[in-house]
């Protein structure tokens, strides 16, 4: 497979063979379905919580004597039938979203995630950008050349840190390093573009796991 290649400019140049050991195993939508739901089970943060009527402050005593004022017998002001009480089976901060997925799992979806880019025509290539000092108004210049039509995802070296900070205020586009990139941050985008460091150091990393 082949993607078209751009040049620091944002011109088109020549078209690029995409390395097989990155795009060349096919996706298996049931395997790229449970590592995405898993990898953002482990994002997902817990915010929602209440208390019980035993975490509730106050209702140390019986509200009213058990028997002779002809009203219902209550035990304490903090019970779940009261307003203000505690809740009764209520979400609590002690909950764990956290699902384990093994490397060999993330791989194999993150690999098939780029595979399937790759056959829509949706992995753009783009020479190494070197600028000389970090400003957002540099990379918008380039990459309002690419043949982008929709949010993208731009992957590159780690040693490209001022592209990083010029980019990270774009909207519809996110710049993260080749060591970042998960299953779910590819399929979160329609785009994927490639700089060459960026895809140097994507395919060490996959020729040593």
């Amino acid at each position: 497979m082949k993607a078209p290649r751009y040049n620091q400019s944002g011109e088109p140049t020549k078209e690029s063979v995409l390395p097989q050991e990155l795009f060349g195993q096919a996706a298996k939508p049931e395997l790229i379905h449970q590592v995405v739901v898993a990898q953002q089970a482990n994002r997902r943060r817990v915010i929602a919580s209440t208390k019980d009527r035993a975490e509730v402050s106050g209702g140390g005593r019986k509200p009213w004597r058990q028997k002779g004022t002809g009203r219902a017998r209550h035990g304490s002001i903090r019970s779940p039938l009261w307003v203000g009480g505690g809740v009764t089976f209520g979400p609590n901060n002690q909950r764990n979203y956290k699902q384990k997925i093994n490397r060999a799992m993330a791989r194999k979806a993150l690999l098939g995630v780029l595979n399937a880019k790759a056959q829509d025509s949706q992995v753009i290539l783009i020479d190494d950008l070197k600028i000389e000092q970090p400003k957002t108004k540099l990379v918008a210049t380039v990459v309002s050349k690419l043949p982008l039509n929709g949010r993208a995802l731009m992957v590159v070296g780690s040693g490209e840190k001022d592209v990083r900070k010029a980019g990270r205020n774009l909207a519809g586009l996110n710049i993260i390093t080749a060591d970042q990139l998960t299953a779910l941050q590819a399929i979160s985008y329609r785009f994927l573009v490639l700089s060459q460091s960026g895809l140097t150091e994507l395919k060490t990393k996959f020729s040593s796991t």
